[in-house]
Formats: structure tokens, C-alpha cells, sequence
């Protein structure tokens, strides 16, 4: 089986820090390709994969600005749509616009839905709802006028995350500063809760960060700037939990699982898919307030750690998505 894995080029795949489409896009075909499969990856020229590589660009977007993203997004699409015929599946992991090729083409293409950056991109989905083959990455985040093949969570490698199995006494905030993750919701459980808070992440949103995020900056609130894979495990594994009070229905949070991944529970507000992610009271704990969150810190000591790492190890391993997409080649396929 020849198959193409679509991934964006906003950054290198897999990323070096943040960039979680690319990440998944890459555990998708390093998977495939241990079980077989005949794997080219359409990526940013500085891309590492053990399969083929086809790229555009020599770096992402947002690793070269004196690029245009639109005009790298036209040519990097338009790159696999005309070497179609030479798959036998395609595996777009970049959401609406390469859609808009499949009616010119007879190679299938399965699309893995990363969330909807609004409701205003859903008629192009809608208008190849017979055509196309769409996969959500939680059953919280599936759009009523759509249809879908299945639900593949998204994998890790696993081997990845080191599990630790007693902590230090500090809370973790691990993602991008903006509202939609809840920097300063975290910055006020902490502060209720009197605990060290560690916050890491790339600035999304500079005027959020000014107001709600730097005026709080003290011995106990503290910014540690992005992580890459070295530093993610030592923060994450370390840390008594992580907050992930979350202001919007987030699809899937790669943060929830690696933070279980390394053996550490998660608070989080209960929306989205984190109900689907996290074991209440076995995992971590679903919350809907901050003073919720608070009182749950108390709860931690009942938590088991290494139940925490194995659910996680066997819910999100990137084997297991592989696998998971692999049998879904073959039905399209048939």
C-alpha cells in the first residue's frame, strides 16, 4: 500500500517545540510505516521520516516569515494533488483546502479533522460529505451536518515520556498563552491553592500575555518559555498536576495525555473532549470553576501514578492510532 500523509507547513514535521497537527501528521507516518506501509510525507524540506519526503519549502511559515503562508499552502497542496494518482490513499492532515481537489482526482482521500477554527469552514466539508472519508479526533468534536468513518484519538509515542513516579511540589500550566487555554485561570487556582506554579508555552497572544499574564510573574508564578521534547518530560513529570482550565471546547489536548503519559494527573474544566481523556478521579479530575480546581489539588495523593501513565500508554500510543488508521485504509480501500 502506497499512501501520501498530508501535513501543514506552518512548522517543521515533527516540530521542535509547538506545532501539534505536524506532531500528529508525523506519528501517523512513522506508525504506518513499521507496519508496512508505504509512506510519503508531504512536509516542510527540514522534516525528519524514515519514509519518503516531498516538500515545497526548505522551513515552515512560521520558522521563515519571509514566506506567505497562503502561497506555500496553494503550492504545497497542489504538490501532492498532482502526484494523486501515484498512491493509493491520501491522508490529508491539513484540514479544509486540499478538499477542494477531490473531485478532480480518483485516489481516496481520508481527512483526520484537527477541530474547526470556526463554524464559517464547515460547508466545504459539507460539500464533500459524500466524497471524502472524515475521522474526528474525539466524539466531543463532531459537527452534526457532517459524517464520519470513525473517531481515532491522537497518538503519542510513548516512549517519549519518562514516567515519574514521585513528583515535586509545583503545579504545570503546559501550552500556548491565550484565553482559549486558561494561563490565567491556572495563574488563579494556583495562587488560591498557595502552590508554585510553572508556566510553559509559546506567547499566542501578546495582549493577553501583557495584561493577564506578565502583572502576576513573581517567586511563585513563573514563566519558564517553551519547551522542547527534553524539557516537556522533566516539567511535566515532575509536576504535582497539570491545570488545563480550558474556555473552550478544545477538540483533543495532546498536553492532557502526555501529562499522564509521564504519570502526572491533570485538572481540567470539563469541556470538549476532556471527558473523554481524562478518568475523573482516576486520571485527574474534571472540574467546572476555579475553586473547584482548587479543592481538587487536595484530592492528588489518591491518584496513582503509574495507573495514571499505563490508561494513557493504552488509550493514546501511536501505535495504536497507526493501527487504527491502517484498518481504516483497508475499509476504504476494500
Amino acid at each position: 500500500m502506497k499512501a501520501a500523509i498530508l501535513a501543514p507547513v506552518a512548522w517543521r514535521t515533527p516540530p521542535r517545540h509547538y506545532g501539534p497537527w505536524e506532531q500528529v501528521a508525523s506519528n501517523i507516518a512513522e506508525g504506518l510505516i513499521k507496519l508496512g506501509v508505504d509512506v510519503t510525507l508531504f512536509a516542510t524540506g527540514d522534516s525528519i521520516t524514515a519514509g519518503k519526503l516531498e516538500a515545497i519549502c526548505e522551513q515552515g511559515y512560521e520558522e521563515d516569515r519571509t514566506q506567505d503562508a497562503k502561497v506555500l499552502e496553494c503550492l504545497h497542496i497542489s504538490n501532492l494533488m498532482e502526484k494523486a494518482s501515484e498512491f493509493d490513499i491520501i491522508h490529508n492532515n491539513f484540514d479544509f483546502l486540499p478538499l477542494t481537489y477531490t473531485g478532480l482526482i480518483d485516489t481516496p482521500v481520508i481527512t483526520t479533522i484537527h477541530g474547526f477554527s470556526s463554524q464559517r469552514i464547515i460547508p466545504v466539508y459539507k460539500k464533500y460529505n459524500q466524497r471524502g472519508h472524515y475521522v474526528s479526533i474525539s466524539d466531543a468534536d463532531r459537527s452534526a451536518e457532517l459524517e464520519y468513518i470513525a473517531t481515532v484519538y491522537n497518538g503519542l509515542d510513548t516512549v517519549d515520556f519518562k514516567f515519574t513516579e514521585a513528583p515535586q511540589d509545583y503545579l504545570l500550566y503546559f501550552g500556548r498563552i491565550h484565553h482559549d487555554k486558561g494561563a490565567a485561570e491556572a495563574i488563579e487556582i494556583a495562587k488560591k491553592a498557595n502552590k508554585l506554579l510553572l508556566i510553559a508555552g509559546i506567547i499566542q497572544d501578546e495582549n493577553y500575555w501583557r495584561e493577564k499574564i506578565e502583572p502576576h510573574l513573581s517567586d511563585q508564578i513563573v514563566y519558564v518559555g517553551s519547551a522542547g521534547p527534553e524539557k516537556r518530560n522533566e516539567l511535566l513529570g515532575n509536576a504535582l498536576a497539570l491545570l488545563h482550565p480550558i474556555n473552550f471546547a478544545e477538540p483533543f489536548g495532546m498536553s492532557v495525555a502526555e501529562s499522564m503519559l509521564c504519570g502526572t494527573p491533570v485538572i481540567a474544566f470539563n469541556k470538549g473532549s476532556m471527558p473523554e481523556l481524562i478518568q475523573h478521579e482516576k486520571t485527574g479530575f474534571l472540574v467546572n470553576t476555579v475553586d473547584e480546581a482548587v479543592g481538587a489539588i487536595n484530592k492528588i495523593p489518591s491518584i496513582n501514578r503509574q495507573y495514571c501513565h499505563d490508561w494513557a500508554a493504552s488509550k493514546f500510543s501511536k501505535e495504536k492510532m497507526a493501527d487504527d488508521y491502517f484498518k481504516l485504509y483497508e475499509r476504504i480501500l476494500g
